[in-house]
């Protein structure tokens, strides 16, 4: 009996320091695919020019990266300015998003667009990995003279579909307006989608079958780059040059949703 006894007070006590555990709550434990991968908001930077920040390096070749103060008087904005077809971008080289997909998230002002030469194309986001030379382009477009005027458009080059952008007259380039512009590659479907202030632009959408390219299928690289900024390919455009604002820039795991300023 007194054996009994003492082990029903042994096994009371083990209890009581169970109980006194407080439980591990969701919150407290986040999935370890919901994260953020690269952030710049420029606020913490010098005025003047820059090659660099929190976790990214520049790519410039005729053109130049600036930290400026914000257009509304409030913080700081990148100036992305390029001379003729010069690039400028600002580069997260070390993404390794999980499962190969990513969001990303940024305020963007382009002062003005091409209007010449015809088909002239620019860039803005690029998404790239070492074990492929493709190229994915989830933000750019192209001046359509057919249609009188610039239109954004999902692009790729260096891959087995070619080069090409996949551009739509119903998401027209509007020069000299912020916009928030999200994006998303997801890799189970090779699906690039956009969206320009909270909106999706679906005729933006492509995907591995439905894209702008050759027959083959559209895949992409074990992402590792991404780039945004501004390039444009064609000698003697016009204008001259060309002037880009970026701020509040996100890159994460999930959709981190509208822009802050």
């Amino acid at each position: 009996m007194a054996l009994l006894r003492k082990t029903a007070a042994a096994l009371s006590a083990a209890a009581a320091v169970l109980l006194a555990i407080p439980p591990v709550s969701a919150s407290a434990t986040p999935h370890p695919h919901n994260r953020t991968l690269a952030r710049e908001t420029f606020d913490r930077l010098p005025l003047g020019p820059v090659t660099s920040g929190r976790g990214w390096t520049a790519d410039t070749a005729g053109g130049s990266l600036s930290v400026v103060a914000g257009s509304g008087g409030q913080g700081r904005e990148l100036r992305v300015h390029t001379d003729g077809n010069g690039r400028a971008f600002l580069v997260f080289d070390q993404l390794a998003p999980p499962g190969n997909s990513f969001w990303a998230r940024m305020r963007l002002r382009v002062d003005a667009f091409p209007i010449a030469p015809d088909w002239a194309h620019w860039t803005i986001a690029e998404a790239s990995g070492s074990d492929s030379p493709t190229l994915v382009r989830p933000l750019g477009g192209q001046y359509a003279p057919t249609d009188h005027g610039n239109f954004w458009g999902v692009g790729s080059d260096l891959g087995p579909t070619g080069d090409w952008t996949s551009w739509k007259t119903s998401a027209p380039a509007v020069a000299g307006t912020w916009q928030c512009v999200e994006f998303h590659l997801d890799a189970t479907d090779n699906r690039v989608t956009v969206y320009f202030d909270r909106v999706e632009q679906t005729d933006l959408t492509v995907s591995t079958k439905e894209h702008g390219g050759t027959g083959d299928d559209f895949v992409f690289p074990d992402f590792e780059k991404l780039k945004l900024g501004w390039q444009l390919y064609q000698a003697d455009p016009d204008p001259s040059s060309y002037d880009i604002r970026l701020d509040d820039i996100v890159v994460s795991t999930r959709r981190v949703g509208g822009c802050g300023k």
